[in-house]
């Protein structure tokens, strides 16, 4: 047996801890001024509109974001080993459109086979980017540009580029309200709650931390690498198929465009809730905040009427400004 193929504790993978450092000032209102921005923003929404902080409000707010949440939480497992999915936006198309074909057939037998069909659809896309970037070693940011023109395009040839609608009321009630709470949001906070014992409680948590914060370290460890990468690509895709199936249900229709440009915002999230672009660092509840920041957003500058073109440009100036801070410091710390 060679040196290198010894085994090693995965002990080994733990980081020694960094003496105390002084107090700063400066760092301290670097790392939480997207929180500060967002304390302002709140309390300049709720004094200049008063249905801002209303009930209905929030839940108007928790229902837009539950789609996000579902990529974001996919974006938080990819970003974590290092990687990127840019084809989830297109994915939600794709699996939209093969749950409403399904979907068209009335009975709750044909409603499970539609979500399933949807799921797994993103599964799929999911998988293809994991063997691309796992086995093939292709760059993750050219396998999943690559996956999402083919999802669109596949969306596109599956629906003819016609919205897939006459869906069945079983189909519908999937985003519907159980108990007056609604599915999507029920949804999300599964997703979040799984994901937080997955990534904080698991064997298969802390490798994923592992790939991402030092991969040569976690291969000597023993960390199947090209398996994690598979996993977290694939769930990436099936959360992202979840998401499609509940937008067609919501939108009463598969629209092969429904997705377009969702990846941004699942990216921005993770990012803004401090998930290293670099890998290895970040919380689900980070991404959870940075998701709640784009819906708060969203939302305020709606309620505000701010132009959705002046929107764009304000979640662009957002992004940059988590990626400096999250670079600027990762450069402390190193």
């Amino acid at each position: 047996m060679q040196p290198s193929d010894a085994p090693v504790s995965t002990a080994a993978l733990t980081v020694p801890m960094a003496p105390p450092s002084r107090f700063n000032l400066r760092d301290l209102l670097l790392r939480y001024a997207l929180v500060l921005i967002l304390i302002v923003f709140v309390g300049v929404l709720g004094v200049s509109n008063g249905s801002f902080f209303t009930l209905s409000n929030f839940n108007v707010v928790l229902l837009q974001v539950s789609t996000n949440a579902l990529l974001a939480t996919g974006a938080t497992y990819v970003i974590l080993t290092g990687g990127i999915d840019l084809s989830v936006g297109s994915v939600v198309g794709m699996a939209g459109v093969a749950a409403a074909l399904v979907a068209q057939r009335d009975g709750v037998g044909f409603t499970v086979a539609a979500v399933l069909t949807g799921v797994l659809a993103g599964g799929a896309i999911g998988l293809t980017n994991g063997l691309l970037v796992a086995v093939a070693r292709v760059p993750a940011f050219v396998a999943t540009l690559g996956t999402m023109t083919i999802a669109l395009g596949i969306a596109y040839v599956l629906s003819d580029g016609q919205p897939i609608s006459g869906l069945s009321d079983p189909f519908l009630a999937v985003s519907g309200d159980i108990y007056g709470f609604p599915v999507p949001v029920l949804l999300m906070i599964v997703a979040v709650l799984g994901s937080w014992i997955l990534l904080s409680r698991t064997r298969l948590g802390m490798h994923i931390y592992a790939t991402g914060g030092n991969p040569q370290a976690a291969r000597v460890a023993g960390v199947d690498l090209r398996g994690i990468r598979l996993t977290v690509y694939t769930l990436s895709g099936l959360l992202a198929g979840l998401a499609g199936v509940v937008l067609a249900s919501r939108a009463t229709a598969g629209i092969s465009t429904t997705g377009a440009g969702y990846e941004l915002n699942a990216i921005a999230a993770a990012v803004i809730g401090g998930i290293s672009l670099m890998g290895g660092r970040g919380s689900i509840f980070g991404t959870v905040f940075g998701f709640m920041i784009i819906g708060v957003l969203d939302n305020g500058l709606n309620i505000l009427n701010v132009s959705p073109f002046y929107q764009l440009i304000i979640k662009g100036v957002i992004i940059i400004g988590a990626v400096f801070i999250d670079s600027t410091l990762n450069r402390k710390d190193d």
